[in-house]
């Protein structure tokens, strides 16, 4: 028996939107049958462009109109609490972009409203989706490394992120709360949970508001130990932009990526190398390609998930720890301390 094809809509006709209208298109099982933005003017430029979904201005109003399966909510976290809570009230599935929210307390709120409707709620968070990563996560796994010790998740380069989304530059709060979020779940997502965390920022580009780089180091509860950092305004030739470098320890082994799309095995044999460059989507291109091929992947996750075969990776719930941490450690940075994050998580309730 064929699935039926899930009908969605998506919320917030922004720059990089428009990786989730092509990525929708390229998912079997999936159709974006509206699009919805306050400025007309970006919805009707989306239907133009993306064969005719119809244009809505208002969210409660498109959820009264059309029968839908899911809603993609592709805004700033500000607006992301009344539209998730609007969408996980109607019924309906619900995919928010990172960061969840700007605080621990919308996002509790949010993932509540979920759970009381009883409908999936993703985070569209797609560094775990990336080629490179799932296969690195894929060797761990396997346990092709043994017990997890030590892990690098890096992310640092000079591109100039600012021409297209230009409020970057302008929040108190940014490369935490922008890639380190994405770096943060990517850690959970393979060495587990935090047990705490120190962190130092810095601001080096002087247009900028808040930090453009920062360096965290995590305790797991695992007993591993894991380095997060990232750089907004680093020179680097070739430019990485936008890739991740991981280097992750077993007792038996390490996993490394590498700028150059390779992904190593070392291990008492010596050393396995295979390509992992995501290919380019025939509406992509390079540098965005590695980001790209990962939103296709994470529609495609939750269009199976939607069809009952797996559940959200990561759930609302799930991304609330990796909130947790980020704001955490602004706190760390702020007190000069290390932050234990089950005293932190309680200190909300």
């Amino acid at each position: 028996m064929t699935d039926k094809i899930k009908q969605g809509a998506l919320v917030g006709c922004g720059f990089f939107a428009r990786n989730h209208m092509h990525g929708w298109q390229d998912v079997p099982g999936a159709q974006i049958v509206a699009v919805c933005d306050l400025d007309q003017s970006k919805a009707e430029a989306f239907s133009r462009d993306f064969g005719g979904p119809r244009v809505f201005t208002d969210v409660q109003q498109m959820l009264s109109e059309i029968d839908l399966d899911f809603v993609d909510v592709a805004t700033t976290p500000p607006s992301h609490r009344p539209l998730v809570e609007c969408v996980a009230g109607s019924g309906v599935a619900v995919i928010c972009q990172k960061p969840i929210a700007d605080t621990y307390a919308d996002a509790k709120a949010m993932v509540a409203a979920a759970e009381t409707a009883e409908v999936p709620f993703f985070i569209h968070e797609n560094f775990r989706w990336q080629k490179g990563i799932m296969a690195a996560k894929a060797l761990i796994d396997q346990g092709q490394i043994g017990t997890l010790r030590f892990a690098r998740f890096s992310f640092r380069h000079g591109y100039d992120n600012y021409v297209n989304q230009p409020y970057l530059a302008e929040i108190q709060r940014f490369a935490l709360m922008d890639v380190g979020i994405h770096l943060y779940d990517v850690a959970r997502h393979v060495m587990g949970e935090v047990q705490h965390v120190s962190c130092e920022t810095q601001r080096r580009n002087p247009i900028v508001a808040g930090e453009d780089a920062f360096t965290s180091l995590l305790r797991h509860t695992n007993g591993g130990v894991s380095m997060v950092d990232c750089s907004f305004h680093s020179t680097i030739r070739p430019e990485p932009f936008p890739e991740s470098l991981l280097w992750i320890e077993g007792d038996t082994g390490t996993v490394e990526l590498r700028t150059d799309f390779t992904l190593t095995l070392h291990t008492e044999d010596g050393a396995e190398t295979q390509d992992v460059e995501a290919d380019v989507p025939r509406w992509g291109g390079r540098p965005w390609h590695v980001v790209q091929d990962s939103v296709i992947n994470f529609q495609a996750h939750v269009v199976d998930v939607l069809n009952g075969k797996t559940h959200p990776q990561p759930s609302g719930a799930d991304n609330l720890k990796t909130l947790a941490l980020a704001l955490a450690s602004y706190d760390a940075m702020q007190s000069a301390s290390v932050i234990d994050m089950k005293a932190w998580e309680a200190r909300q309730s």
